[in-house]
């Protein structure tokens, strides 16, 4: 059977060969290796991780030319873990993307299904976590979806075709439940420019009851934060100036009467209390500089302010994480990689909030420092 399989994949590259018009391309990532966290739950840890820098994956994309400027367009793109063999995002088949639409040349591209939002689309190449560093990087909580922390499902979405180095994006993401047209839906804009050295990229993305049903929009398995409301908007640059890249990104996130925070064993909420409002505002700057052509030197640093709006009293927690990363490749689809992240939490919120937490851990502290690192080698095909 397997042989079978592998001469139907050969005959149809054959036939993509021959109609060039028609294209089926596979693809994937590795990403593994080694992490040491100072503190989880009063614990040092070392743990073999998997998907770190950027989540381990396999992906089929193609196209069929319809004529007249139109081509039919796919992907179905799979996360899966490399420790376990294990399929990632709540164990779908297809978790990371997978769409079906039509694009026109000079106008843009139309997708339905599950995908990214607009936001993550446009700032998140912007960030040191969206681009270069991984989750290791990533800004407290994975608030501001910068990492992809989650996807839409339901969604159609419109991408413009590139205009002079301007493009934009535009996403409506259905709740899918009869008679609750507001219960779990998303919508989300984004745009951007890039002319040489300079990108640029704004974005805004708000989930009405994320989690809430395991139809929606942001699905009960995917949510990070449980809330009324998830809204987040931001911008960042970025500039080359010769063999370094500087960088720059700013969000802002507001959970409006947040109950919970799914990855993490304590509590958002302080005790006997009702928040009304959790407040983010995220400041980055980064930098990479390419030492030869192989060694890649990267390096971040966030400070983010919080606000805790609870029935008891208003509290201020902020972050601070400070990043760097080696990275050298091996060839063009090999590299190895060392890494970490050193994050600090100021603040009394009487929650889990104290502690500190970095996405990529299995949990939080139990004090107000955590330290990470990573040793990881990845492989794309």
């Amino acid at each position: 059977m397997k042989k079978q399989m592998i001469g139907l994949l050969l005959a149809g590259g054959a036939v993509t060969s021959a109609h060039a018009q028609n294209s089926v391309t596979l693809y994937g990532l590795i990403d593994e290796g080694v992490n040491y966290t100072s503190n989880v739950n009063g614990h040092s840890a070392w743990e073999m991780s998997s998907g770190i820098v950027q989540g381990s994956r396999w992906g089929i994309k193609g196209g069929e030319d319809l004529g007249g400027g139109f081509k039919a367009v796919f992907r179905l793109e799979n996360s899966f873990d490399v420790n376990t063999g294990r399929l990632n995002q709540g164990g779908r088949e297809f978790g990371r993307q997978a769409y079906v639409g039509l694009s026109k040349d000079g106008v843009g591209t139309l997708t339905f299904g599950r995908q990214y939002d607009s936001l993550v689309e446009f700032l998140g190449p912007l960030t040191a976590n969206g681009s270069w560093g991984g989750f290791i990087f990533d800004h407290p909580y994975g608030n501001d979806n910068t990492d992809n922390f989650f996807r839409l499902d339901n969604a159609v979405q419109f991408y413009s075709a590139d205009l002079s180095g301007f493009q934009m994006s535009a996403t409506y993401a259905f709740s899918n439940s009869a008679g609750q047209f507001s219960l779990n839906n998303a919508q989300s804009v984004g745009a951007g420019y890039s002319n040489g050295p300079l990108t640029v990229g704004i974005g805004y993305l708000n989930v009405n009851r994320g989690g809430a049903n395991t139809v929606g929009a942001v699905t009960t398995d995917d949510a990070g934060f449980l809330a009324e409301r998830q809204r987040v908007f931001g911008a960042g640059i970025n500039y080359q100036l010769g063999k370094a890249m500087l960088g720059f990104v700013y969000t802002h996130s507001d959970m409006k009467n947040p109950t919970s925070f799914q990855y993490i064993s304590g509590s958002i909420v302080p005790a006997g209390q009702a928040v009304s409002h959790l407040k983010f505002h995220n400041y980055e700057v980064a930098a990479t500089y390419q030492v030869t052509p192989a060694l890649l030197l990267g390096a971040m640093y966030y400070y983010t302010q919080g606000s805790l709006d609870a029935s008891g009293g208003k509290s201020r927690p902020h972050w601070q994480t400070v990043g760097l990363m080696a990275d050298y490749n091996l060839s063009k689809r090999t590299d190895v990689y060392i890494q970490g992240s050193y994050m600090k939490v100021n603040g009394s919120t009487g929650t889990a909030l104290d502690h500190a937490y970095n996405p990529a851990a299995d949990d939080s502290s139990s004090n107000d420092r955590q330290l990470m690192a990573r040793i990881g080698i990845r492989h794309k095909f």
